[in-house]
């Protein structure tokens, strides 16, 4: 007997044998269950995803005698076995009438072919005629099969295939039951594949098959031909390398080695990837694109991971790789690759554009910045004033959280006062560096000043903020003053007997848990300096701002809480909801900034659920910024314009549009 190609011999001759579809599987069998059948059907896709054999399959079970002669033998599981199924398998049912359409294209065809549809079947039970590559028809053949399409004889069923829908005519499309049938993933064609090899006894190598499978294109009889077409290429055995080197096509390897080489930042083996490619000839504009393609699949697994697909077969390696990418990079790189890819034609050779594309992501990679912190696109907030805003609200919400007993010592007012001393003691303190070591007490009498004569420090300095070079006096304060400061009586007694500087001092002391000399509050607020050798969750609070971060950095940062600290590792706790943020580089861009502003430690973050009573920085900042919005709605409320407004035009405040003055804040 002669050979029969996989793609005929494998032809699925049941719905249960189908593959995929199993939409129209599930519409069919439910109306050949029910007794619910339509007198035309038409079905849609690309070549090789299952139109004829749907088709065939249909007419088997219109015209199977299993169950009986009659209608009540209609069935959604053909036997194969009796006379019809076995006529229809073997292409010799005298009732099945296969047309290509393609071939007969004129009216005269069409009308010859309608001139038998009044008879009755002579051998089943229905009439069934299978016209495929329908859209070839011409215009006066749709016209002339437009009657009995709509209106056939109860005995006749239509059943209608092409691979391009969009040139039936509207009246031919509403007479017909549509279905439209999709590609066939990777990942089905090579769990078929794999059954099909198994039944034939053929070794094969799994990413052999993935090769297989995305050269189909989503069809299956592709599929099943490159499949006959490798095994007689790898003398009965499907291997990779010899379907890579049959199919011609880049191998996947090698699009990795070159993404590995990106993550590791190593440009010569980067240009060594691509000299070991160009010893294979590609198109390496191909490679270019297979990248990109690469970077877009890196970037859905960093941020829904679930969502990756396996189409290539390399999905826990892709996701081992995007753990060592940042946001940034894979953004970044990835549209370096769409930009170099319009630019090769402008190159001298396409090779040389492949390897700029290349190097020009590791040269603009956003690494190389000198100060990777300082992000120009922070979340929110201004940079230019990284040190005064958020940190003086943040001092202001710490003495509740940690300083119970220096609570009622200290009157917190609104969060907006307690800005400008927060910023003021920062730029006096470089003026009077003496007397802030050895006496303590005599800085505030110094700021007290300072703090009335410019009642707006906050928009007076602000042309000139100098956040580095404040920062470096107040190191030694903290240094020095550490025995004093630990909550001990001493510290409190000097705090309080200064009534006569009620805003300055009252505000300078809120470092949580101590009152200490009141020049080291401000720094501390400030700074987010450590005290007593512990950096706790309050002074994390206090100095998040002056941190400086932007960015993705900032915002993993923005919502996690210390949880631990031993004088040399740091441990934060971040919301497992939110691991997908988490990257080296962005710890590092934490613990660098930690280490510019006097916390040297090495830092490390956990993931695990959150206390309820612990706030985060980002939780902080929402409260604060409703807290000032309702102030400023009720301020709004108030107003006698306002009021009079409503009372005569019936005014509306739209509180949604009430935004606080951010310089007042």
């Amino acid at each position: 007997m002669s050979y029969q190609v996989l793609a005929r011999k494998w032809r699925p001759r049941t719905f249960h044998e189908l593959v995929g579809q199993e939409h129209v599987q599930r519409a069919l069998v439910n109306a050949l269950d029910q007794g619910r059948l339509h007198h035309a059907y038409l079905f849609t896709g690309t070549r090789g995803v299952g139109k004829t054999t749907l088709a065939r399959i249909l007419a088997k079970c219109l015209n199977c005698t299993a169950k009986g002669y009659g209608d009540e033998g209609i069935t959604s599981t053909p036997c194969g076995e009796c006379d019809s199924c076995r006529a229809i398998d073997e292409g010799r049912f005298v009732d099945l009438i296969e047309v290509d359409a393609a071939s007969r294209t004129k009216v005269e065809d069409t009308r010859e072919l309608l001139d038998n549809v009044q008879y009755a079947p002579t051998q089943g039970r229905y009439k069934v005629y299978l016209i495929d590559e329908v859209h070839m028809l011409s215009t006066s053949s749709f016209n002339a099969l437009l009657k009995t399409l709509e209106e056939p004889p109860p005995h006749v069923k239509f059943l209608l295939a092409t691979t391009d829908p969009q040139k039936l005519p509207a009246t031919v499309l509403s007479r017909c039951l549509q279905f439209t049938l999709k590609h066939m993933p990777p990942e089905r064609i090579v769990d078929h594949l794999a059954r099909v090899l198994e039944a034939e006894a053929v070794p094969f190598e799994e990413s052999a098959l993935w090769l297989l499978g995305r050269a189909a294109e989503g069809s299956m009889r592709d599929a099943m031909s490159l499949t006959d077409q490798a095994i007689a290429f790898g003398q009965g055995r499907v291997e990779h390398a010899d379907v890579a080197a049959m199919l011609g096509t880049l191998d996947q390897r090698h699009v990795l080695a070159l993404v590995e080489a990106l993550a590791e930042v190593d440009a010569a083996r980067l240009l060594a990837e691509v000299a070991a490619l160009a010893e294979r000839a590609p198109d390496f504009a191909s490679v270019l694109d297979e990248v990109t393609a690469v970077l877009h699949r890196l970037a859905i697994a960093q941020m829904v991971p679930e969502a990756l697909d396996n189409g290539h077969g390399d999905r826990d390696a892709l996701l081992a790789l995007a753990a060592r990418f940042t946001a940034e990079d894979v953004q970044l790189y990835y549209q370096i690759g769409i930009q170099g890819r319009g630019d090769m034609e402008h190159a001298p050779d396409l090779r040389s554009a492949l390897e700029m594309s290349l190097l020009r992501m590791l040269a603009f990679r956003p690494q190389g910045v000198p100060r990777p912190a300082k992000t120009p696109l922070p979340l929110r907030g201004d940079p230019g004033r990284q040190g005064d805003p958020g940190a003086d609200a943040g001092a202001a919400a710490a003495p509740p959280a940690r300083g119970p007993a220096a609570a009622p010592e200290v009157t917190v007012p609104d969060p907006g006062a307690a800005a400008p001393v927060a910023s003021v003691p920062v730029r006096a303190e470089p003026e009077q560096p003496a007397p802030a070591a050895p006496e303590p007490a005599e800085p505030p009498a110094a700021m007290g000043p300072a703090a009335d004569d410019e009642p707006p420090p906050w928009v007076a300095q602000a042309p000139e903020p100098e956040p580095e070079p404040p920062v470096a006096p107040p190191v030694d304060a903290p240094a020095s003053v550490p025995g004093p400061a630990a909550g001990s009586p001493a510290g409190t007694a000097e705090a309080e007997p200064e009534p006569e500087q009620a805003s300055a001092p009252a505000k300078a002391v809120p470092s949580p848990a101590e009152a200490g000399p009141p020049s080291v509050a401000p720094t501390e607020a400030a700074g987010a300096r450590p005290r007593e050798g512990v950096f706790g969750h309050a002074d994390w609070l206090a100095g998040f701002e002056a941190l400086g971060l932007g960015g993705l950095t900032r915002n993993l940062a923005a919502n996690c809480v210390v949880e631990d600290d031993d004088g040399t590792r740091l441990q934060l706790r971040l919301d497992p909801s939110l691991s997908a943020m988490k990257a080296d580089i962005h710890i590092e861009r934490i613990q660098q900034a930690l280490a510019e502003h006097g916390v040297a430690r090495r830092l490390v973050v956990e993931e695990g659920p959150l206390p309820e009573a612990v706030e985060t920085p980002r939780q902080q900042a929402e409260r604060l910024a409703a807290q000032r919005h309702a102030e400023a709605v009720a301020a709004l409320h108030r107003d006698p314009h306002i009021q009079k407004l409503q009372q005569a035009f019936g005014a509306r405040l739209i509180e949604s549009t009430v935004k606080p003055a951010a310089a007042r804040h």
